[in-house]
């Protein structure tokens, strides 16, 4: 049996001799050196401290050498991973220095500036066409008038002689309120809030009635059971058809610009007579060549809302004498201007809340 081989020469282990491992240092240090940035230098603590570096299996070798020769093979590494470690943490810090002063200077945040962060707000674009189109008859000398959205059934109806048998009253187109003995709906149109200036006011009569209204209608691209009209009211002496059509031809040419007039095709409503639908021009192609136009749909004309003199009964049930006073009435939907105005293809899209629909009309006052 052999005895253990005392005469072993370390010097003879090709990763432990001496110049070997100062060339593993060496090599180590100088890509430690080279290392430009923190993930460089993290794949260079890889390549030379790792389990699988040239240092880490140069230590492996120490446990096949005899005794006497492990202390000095171990030294030799020990050093020269510690010469290694040593650096890299000196070079970690340095890199890091680096890192933040970079970060200093490209991610710099100027707190002075505005922020962009928050969305910016916007108005509901019923809202604002609702003002600007009070806005022009204020501007001719007329006042807003308001009223509530519960209404009596007296000032809803029978006070702009829609009769009871007439067919708005039925549950098809109105919202009765209970009990039923309190004869309350909620508001079909803005008409009584005209009625409510006449039985307040003395004439003469000059209001616009912008507001909500509630139907029975079914929610579609075109219907919804809540809508907004605008309605007005002139009661005068000597007031005729003439001023109603040059108050219309007025505002559609302040609404949509000059030379857009309107015209009446007669038709009939309770509490006017004569009644007429008023149509204006189209805005788009100015009733020319509209066989290609989207917007009135090659017809030329875009349908505004009902129009009339008022109906004497109407002025009598109110207080009014009609021998000495006339008045005329007009009235049309907001949410109808709002859609072709600006080619909302869906009314949904108007009552639905979505922030993203009102935000391209922004903050207009």
């Amino acid at each position: 049996m052999s005895g253990p081989n005392s005469e072993y020469d370390p010097v003879e282990v090709t990763p432990l001799r001496a110049d070997q491992v100062e060339a593993m240092r060496d090599a180590a240090l100088a890509a430690i050196s080279d290392a430009a940035d923190l993930d460089a230098l993290k794949q260079v603590r890889i390549d030379h401290t790792g389990d699988r570096s040239p240092l880490a299996l140069a230590k492996r070798e120490i446990g096949a050498l005899p005794p006497q020769a492990r202390k000095e093979a171990g030294q030799r590494v020990g050093q020269a991973r510690g010469a290694v470690n040593k650096a890299l943490g000196e070079r970690q810090g340095v890199l890091e220095a680096e890192h933040e002063e970079r970060m200093l200077v490209t991610e710099t945040v100027d707190v002075t500036l505005p922020t962009d962060r928050s969305q910016r707000g916007a108005r509901h674009p019923i809202t604002t066409l609702s003002e600007r189109l009070t806005d022009i008859f204020v501007a001719m000398g007329w006042e807003v008038a308001e009223g509530p959205w519960v209404e009596a059934e007296w000032l809803n109806f029978d006070a702009l002689n829609m009769g009871e048998d007439h067919p708005a009253r039925t549950m098809q187109d109105t919202f009765w309120l209970e009990p039923s003995k309190a004869a309350l709906v909620l508001r079909t149109h803005t008409s009584p809030v005209q009625a409510r200036t006449m039985l307040t006011r003395e004439p003469p009569i000059y209001v616009v009635c912008p507001g909500r209204v509630y139907r029975t209608d079914e929610i579609d691209a075109t219907h919804s059971p809540v809508f907004h009209q605008i309605e007005g009211l002139v009661v005068d002496k000597g007031i005729t058809m003439a001023h109603l059509k040059g108050s219309l031809d007025h505002m559609t040419e302040a609404m949509f610009g000059e030379g857009i007039s309107t015209r009446f095709r007669p038709s009939y409503f309770p509490f006017t007579e004569p009644s007429a639908e008023m149509d204006m021009v189209c805005f788009v192609c100015r009733g020319e060549n509209s066989e290609d136009c989207r917007t009135c749909r090659g017809e030329g004309w875009i349908e505004l809302g009902g129009c009339g003199v008022v109906n004497p009964r109407v002025l009598i049930s109110c207080g009014i004498d009609p021998e000495v006073y006339t008045g005329f009435a007009f009235g049309f939907g907001i949410d109808r201007m709002l859609m072709f105005r600006h080619n909302v293809a869906d009314l949904r899209d108007v009552f639905e809340g979505d922030v993203r629909f009102a935000q391209p009309f922004g903050v207009e006052i």
